[in-house]
């Protein structure tokens, strides 16, 4: 809600936005670059007259996924001319103010969701001294058909953008910290392996990122290969004349195709402004960096999944020889012993938790840790009663809490109305905003003989080493 609007002006031109009723101010869907389809994005370094930015503007088109059509996907806002960002600042900033800056790339897979998404609000970090800025980028086969990493060169075009304007709305442009979750989280940690972005940003935190979904150009080839059969055409060009519903249509059937790495669109190493290794430029990166997962990541799919709901003990039994071959016995037990309580299903699920997030952040951090490069672990734990506590600590579960957004609409949905939910909130929004401002979280680092971790739950607390049987078990 607000009540006034506010005019500043930036390098860039005058801009107008809203002032709100809770101490911050926000601008809103600014066009930060203009990109023709399948071609790089052309940064906009300025305007004419007055910006109004008092209202998101478009979102990238999509097929909206869970969390989208949980949070009220809104079709009409869909436009191809989608690359806009919003900036959150104190009320009272000025050019001379200098605060962190905090910037998000928001997750989706890297075929949905955006900017605008009321947990991404940034009024409330911004209201910590903090300014905060939310981008869209193209999605799908509009932003990675291929190795053209279109999507990570507008997320490269949109800190461009802060680097020249963000002093105006408070913040320090020599102080960005670029943060991020799932399909975001990986983006972020893809971004510390683009050269064109180095020194536009200063420090990252990654949360539950969808690290395997980072592919290699063989892989970009084949899947463009499959993407422009599907869409009956011969080649990129061809593609590029093609209507934006043939081509959601085109990326839904792909995307219906079995996969294990859900890699059909994501940054490509070795593609445009991409090293040829993203994970080892990224962990050979020296500047300071967070990564957190959150213990029942799949249960967002898994929960609402019949088959899953009736799995049984043998089902079980056979998931773990599938996953873990002659260590399935060893398996078995471990999970047994971590998750007491959980059904045949929940079990499974939490194996796939392990392999698709927890245990690949520990391997990165490991790689870090191998190169000295400074690294901090959390555990997000708090499980939501929400849908019969059925999704527990699931995918994305931490976003309002990162963001102290508990209070959004279509949160309580997902988190339940509990008082116990605001004390975690902030404490992580908390911690983001001490990494922003002084480099470091407050708690130790993360290394290989302590393995010091920040449990974050209804009970926080620094543990050593959380579930070691399992972080062995993968042989991390």
């Amino acid at each position: 809600m607000t009540t006034s609007t506010s005019t500043i002006e930036t390098p860039s031109g005058l801009i107008t936005g809203n002032s709100s009723l809770k101490g911050h101010r926000e601008f809103l869907g600014i066009r930060y670059a203009n990109a023709k389809r399948f071609e790089q994005p052309a940064d906009i370094e300025s305007w004419e007259g007055v910006l109004n930015a008092t209202a998101h503007g478009s979102i990238c088109p999509q097929v909206p996924g869970v969390l989208e059509m949980m949070l009220g996907f809104d079709e009409t806002k869909m436009n191809e001319d989608c690359l806009n960002l919003n900036v959150f600042s104190p009320a009272q900033a000025t050019s001379e103010s200098k605060l962190p800056v905090l910037f998000w790339v928001h997750g989706g897979a890297f075929t949905n969701g955006s900017g605008s998404l009321a947990w991404y609000d940034g009024g409330s970090l911004a209201n910590r001294d903090v300014v905060v800025v939310t981008i869209n980028y193209r999605l799908g086969a509009f932003g990675f058909l291929g190795d053209g990493n279109y999507g990570t060169s507008d997320m490269i075009s949109a800190l461009r953008w802060v680097q020249r304007n963000i002093s105006s709305f408070g913040g320090d442009a020599g102080n960005v910290t670029i943060f991020g979750e799932s399909a975001g989280g990986s983006a972020v940690i893809s971004l510390m392996a683009a050269p064109e972005a180095n020194n536009l940003f200063h420090k990252v935190w990654s949360m539950s990122p969808s690290i395997g979904q980072l592919r290699d150009k063989n892989r970009a080839k084949e899947h463009e290969t499959q993407f422009l059969s599907i869409a009956e055409v011969d080649n990129r060009d061809k593609a590029a004349q093609l209507s934006v519903q043939d081509i959601l249509n085109a990326q839904t059937k792909q995307m219906a195709m079995e996969s294990t790495a859900f890699d059909f669109f994501s940054p490509t190493a070795n593609g445009h402004g991409l090293s040829e290794d993203i994970l080892a430029a990224a962990s050979a990166s020296g500047l300071p960096f967070v990564v957190g997962t959150n213990r029942d990541e799949n249960r967002l799919w898994s929960a609402f999944d019949p088959k899953n709901a009736s799995a049984t003990e043998e089902d079980w039994k056979k998931f773990c020889v599938t996953s873990f071959g002659d260590q399935a016995s060893d398996a078995q037990k471990i999970f047994e012993t971590v998750r007491k309580g959980d059904t045949p299903g929940q079990l499974m699920s939490a194996v796939s938790t392990d392999t698709g997030f927890r245990q690949r952040a520990i391997s990165f951090s490991n790689d870090r840790l191998g190169k000295n490069t400074p690294t901090w672990m959390y555990w997000f734990t708090w499980a939501s009663p929400a849908f019969d506590g059925a999704v527990g600590c699931c995918h994305a579960l931490d976003i309002p809490f990162a963001f102290d957004n508990l209070e959004a609409p279509g949160t309580d949905m997902f988190t339940g109305d509990g008082a116990d939910r605001f004390p975690i909130a902030d404490r992580f929004a908390s911690e983001i905003v001490q990494f922003a401002t002084h480099g470091h979280p407050s708690w130790a680092q993360y290394d290989l003989e302590s393995r010091t971790t920040l449990v974050i739950g209804t009970k926080t607390e620094l543990v050593s080493d959380p579930e070691a049987s399992v972080r062995l078990l993968f042989g991390n």
